[in-house]
């Protein structure tokens, strides 16, 4: 599928709401173009992955979703407001969360002091301890070391502190950057179950994931950048079966 197709699941929506919309985005750095006419969309209740290799323009999406690189030309919709120039704190009040790459804790701060910057534009208090109790179920371990400093925590720990804190924010949408990067095998299973578990709870989530394989078994949809355009675009059962997908990124002969 050329990227200027729309794929049947971009046209078929059924009766579920599209929370986020990419059209037509480029994006530079400078005089770089990173991003080339990116389009896609998310679907209430869904898990969508970008997956690519280096330099394929998938943090630069989330990078241009998230207000930190607006787009010189193209639209971002979410929940049917125009988000193109919007500021991060404003994309962040409308209800876009992102637990970054390379998880950029406050290392000197408490995992509980973390988890409260997550909702610093919140003012409900009753709400943000409810929402403090749910991070603290779907990571147990946060809770268990909530008074140790952030910064003396092993990698996987600290994933599990930059989800919790995203999900601090009370999104409506979960933008997820790297999740599994530079992790042992037992974190990276048990982060994607949590992944899952966001999901089924109601978060819809973006997800970039350079573990394919672990992203597309994830994930109902997903788009394959490369050099900053979509080269395509299918259901991720669809994408696990693609040849040309097995081989570049899979890691199959």
């Amino acid at each position: 599928m050329s990227a200027t197709e729309t794929s049947p699941t971009q046209a078929k929506t059924g009766n579920r709401n599209v929370i986020l919309k990419l059209a037509d985005v480029h994006t530079y750095y400078g005089t770089i173009q990173a991003l080339k006419g990116i389009t896609l969309e998310v679907l209430d209740g869904e898990i969508v992955t970008l997956i690519g290799a280096n330099g394929a323009g998938k943090s630069t999406t989330l990078r241009s979703i998230n207000g930190l690189n607006h787009p010189r030309e193209g639209t971002i919709e979410f929940q049917g407001t125009d988000i193109t120039n919007r500021p991060p704190h404003d994309i962040v009040r409308m209800g876009i969360s992102q637990s970054p790459e390379g998880r950029r804790v406050f290392p000197r701060m408490s995992v509980l002091e973390n988890l409260e910057m997550g909702a610093y534009q919140r003012e409900n208090r009753s709400e943000i301890a409810e929402d403090l109790e749910r991070v603290y179920s779907l990571f147990p371990r946060l809770k268990e070391r909530r008074t140790q400093k952030a910064g003396t925590m092993s990698g996987g720990e600290q994933q599990m502190l930059a989800m919790g804190r995203a999900l601090m924010a009370r999104p409506k949408l979960l933008l997820l950057d790297e999740p599994s990067m530079g992790l042992a095998p037992i974190f990276v299973e048990k982060i994607f179950e949590i992944i899952r578990e966001i999901n089924e709870q109601g978060t819809p989530i973006l997800l970039v994931e350079q573990n394919a394989l672990m992203a597309l078994e994830t994930a109902n949809r997903g788009y394959v950048l490369e050099t900053g355009h979509v080269a395509l675009a299918d259901e991720a059962k669809a994408l696990r079966d693609n040849e040309q997908v097995r081989k570049t990124y899979l890691g199959e002969e």
